[in-house]
């Protein structure tokens, strides 16, 4: 398959993930760490976003490895006090949406843009993330340890994209390596 179908195919795929964002509430049992780890990998959209989090700082390189993820991780948690409170946030859903798609598309395109505007950008999407966490945790659960479930949860998705991202220099790392001996 030569790289402009699978570009497009990976664009397409990403676009028709992001509009079925549900903020899949109604949570049932005794939740607490668990409940808040389980959370991100539960929905589509939370998963494709922190993961493309993780891959875009890899392909920004430098500082954005961790700032990135780091700012996104500082406003989700932000965001989820938002939602714990019970300060409604419009668009919530149709902002996860976008960044689901957006990220998508940042990701397929490779666009680097100063760490600062890559920060502000991925935080703003953390805050809408945050804010469905926080919403929709189990009136069961402990805040703070659902809270470090999903924020645990968030930084080992970030860990996984950075992963994806990084893993495009193996086969480089592996010449290298060969042509040493």
């Amino acid at each position: 398959m030569n790289r402009l179908l699978s570009a497009g195919l990976a664009g397409l795929l990403t676009a028709a993930l992001a509009f079925p964002a549900v903020a899949h509430t109604g949570h049932a049992g005794h939740a607490m760490f668990q409940e808040g780890l389980l959370h991100p990998l539960n929905g589509i959209d939370h998963l494709l976003a922190m993961v493309a989090v993780g891959i875009w700082a890899a392909q920004n390189g430098g500082r954005a490895i961790w700032l990135l993820p780091a700012s996104f991780i500082a406003m989700l948690a932000g965001g989820a006090l938002l939602g714990m409170s019970g300060i409604e946030l419009p668009g919530v859903e149709a902002g996860i949406a976008a960044s689901v798609a957006v990220l998508g598309l940042l990701v397929l395109l490779n666009k680097r843009v100063p760490v600062a505007a890559g920060m502000l950008l991925v935080g703003a999407f953390a805050v809408l993330h945050g804010h469905a966490h926080g919403a929709e945790m189990p009136q069961a659960a402990d805040p703070v340890l659902y809270s470090l479930g999903f924020l645990l949860s968030t930084a080992m998705l970030h860990g996984a994209g950075i992963a994806i991202g990084l893993a495009r220099h193996i086969p480089r790392l592996l010449s290298a390596v060969r042509a040493s001996r």
